[in-house]
C-alpha cells in the first residue's frame, strides 16, 4: 500500500497534504540565495570596520607625539616658564638669542624633534618643525623666528596618512 493511501486510511476522506520534494528543494535554494546576499553585506561591513580602528589608532599616535613636542620649551635657551620670552629685551643675559630649529638628542625644546621618525606596530610617525612666524604675516605681530609650526604625520599600515599641526610661539 502506498504511503499516501496509509495517511488517507487514518483520516478517511481527507485530501493529501504536505510539501513535495521539489517544493522543499526550491525553498532551500531561495533561502540559500538570500543568506548568501546577507553574508556578502555582513562581510563588506566587517571589512570596512577595520578602517576606523586604524584611523583612531593613527590619530592617537599623532596626538600623543604632538602633545609630547608641545610640552617642550620654545627654544634651547628659553627660561623655565618662558617668562620673560627668550630674545626679549627683559631676558637679560640668561637668554640672549633664539637658537633655530636644530636637532639635539636632549629633546628639551621643540626644535629638537625636527626630522624624528619612529615606527609603532606598522604606523610610521614623523615630526617636522619649521620656523613659522611668516604664517602670521597678516597680523604682523609675530616675527619669523618667534613661532614654530610642528607637524606630525602618521602613515598607517594601509599607506594612508594623517597629519596634525600646531604652533608654538615664543611669548
Amino acid at each position: 500500500m502506498p504511503i499516501s493511501a496509509a495517511f488517507r486510511a487514518v483520516r478517511p476522506g481527507a485530501p493529501a497534504s504536505g510539501v513535495t520534494l521539489i517544493e522543499l528543494l526550491v525553498f532551500m535554494v531561495a533561502v540559500a540565495v538570500a543568506l548568501a546576499g546577507l553574508l556578502a553585506v555582513f562581510y563588506r561591513a566587517l571589512d570596512n570596520s577595520v578602517d576606523p580602528l586604524m584611523h583612531t589608532r593613527g590619530l592617537e599616535l599623532a596626538q600623543a607625539k604632538l602633545d609630547e613636542v608641545m610640552a617642550r620649551k620654545f627654544a634651547e635657551n628659553t627660561t623655565t616658564g618662558a617668562v620673560p620670552a627668550c630674545g626679549s629685551f627683559d631676558a637679560g643675559g640668561a637668554c640672549t638669542a633664539i637658537q633655530g630649529v636644530a636637532v639635539d638628542p636632549a629633546r628639551d625644546d621643540v626644535g629638537d624633534y625636527h626630522g624624528e621618525v619612529s615606527d609603532d606596530s606598522g604606523y610610521r610617525v614623523a615630526v617636522a618643525v619649521v620656523e613659522a612666524g611668516g604664517d602670521f604675516i597678516a597680523a604682523r605681530a609675530v616675527p619669523a623666528d618667534q613661532a614654530r609650526r610642528i607637524t606630525v604625520t602618521v602613515t598607517m599600515p594601509d599607506a594612508s596618512t594623517l597629519q596634525l599641526s600646531s604652533y608654538k610661539v615664543n611669548f
